[in-house]
């Protein structure tokens, strides 16, 4: 147990033993270890390092595997973390035997992000959580907080 958190492990959780946990307790699972990151964490490099009731943070280090036929980091990176990251700051805030996905969400690209970029954050904040649909907004900030992209997402909330 590196720095007090189980290595990280990647797969899924099952349907029934997600249904035992709050959204809370799901996402701090993710977040110290104890559940697996899903496979496209491992896929893209990157990991749920924070999680807190309606709030969530991602990270990754920019590679040249993630790069774009421009030589700029793929959009679908900042992408892929920003939905992470807002949809389980959503799901961070559901009791036990609820569950969320995405309907949908927009982002926009303010800066381009390279592997000279460095490490990227990701951090989702809950804008509003009703009984059958969560809005979320989410940055993407380079190691001096410069912002690089930013969304929202609408999340379906349902039982599980």
């Amino acid at each position: 147990m590196p720095n007090g958190r189980a290595v990280k492990s990647y797969g899924t959780v099952s349907a029934d033993k997600r249904k035992e946990m709050t959204g809370l307790e799901f996402v701090q699972g993710l977040a110290d270890g104890t559940l697996p990151l899903n496979t496209i964490a491992r896929t893209l490099g990157y990991d749920v390092v924070e999680a807190e009731k309606g709030r969530v943070v991602v990270t990754a280090e920019p590679k040249d595997t993630h790069l774009n036929p421009s030589g700029t980091v793929h959009g679908g990176l900042a992408a892929t973390m920003l939905d992470s990251c807002m949809g389980l700051a959503i799901q961070s805030t559901l009791d036990k035997g609820m569950g969320s996905t995405t309907l949908e969400f927009k982002i926009s690209f303010v800066r381009p992000i390279t592997p000279q970029t460095g490490p990227i954050r990701a951090e989702g904040i809950v804008i509003n959580c009703g009984r059958r649909v969560g809005t979320a907004e989410g940055r993407v900030t380079d190691r001096d907080g410069r912002l690089l992209v930013h969304g929202t997402t609408t999340c379906l909330i349902f039982e599980s």
